[in-house]
């Protein structure tokens, strides 16, 4: 009987003026995205559809209802701590938008910081985050991504199922 599951996750990030609400990520302990800059969003809850969580996260995360989260990619995310660690799988679907009410809050996890979209690059984010905001910039349709990790070392990337990174490393993710 297969037994293993995949972690439902959603990430968003929301534009204004040339900017995204990004989230640095430096409250809580034993976070994989500890000082790292990532958007907001989480896991989806038993029974929760995929945009009712993002809409869900956005709300606890920065007391925003965002009105216009447009699904732009499903990214897989393959996980080891060590090369030879059990490997943790996450899919996790990506959203933009532009639409949003209310009033910021504070968010338990970190710091929410408008951040201009050409200084993102510069922030300490995951090496394949960059990969996934270049196919953002470009205002591509629907894509799929794959990242494979060991540590904090992406060593194999795929975009719509074509290898786009590919690092030595001594056994297969």
């Amino acid at each position: 009987m297969y037994t293993e599951s995949m972690l439902n996750t959603t990430l968003g990030y929301i534009e204004k003026d040339g900017k995204y609400l990004m989230l640095h990520r430096t409250k809580k302990k034993n976070d994989i995205n500890h000082e790292k800059w990532i958007g907001i969003g989480g896991k989806m809850e038993t029974g929760e559809s995929v945009l009712s969580c993002m809409q869900r996260e956005c709300k606890e995360e920065t007391g925003y209802d965002w009105h216009d989260p447009k699904l732009r990619a499903i990214i897989t995310f393959n996980f080891q701590k060590k090369e030879n660690d059990p490997l943790f799988s996450e899919l996790m679907f990506l959203f933009t938008g532009h639409e949003i009410s209310g009033q910021q809050k504070e968010c338990d996890e970190g710091e929410l910081v408008w951040i201009p979209k050409e200084e993102i690059a510069n922030l300490p984010l995951w090496e394949g985050d960059h990969l996934f905001f270049e196919r953002l910039e470009k205002d591509q349709e629907l894509f799929y991504m794959r990242l494979d990790y060991i540590g904090d070392r992406l060593v194999f990337a795929s975009y719509n199922e074509k290898t786009i990174l590919k690092k030595e490393r001594k056994e297969k993710i």
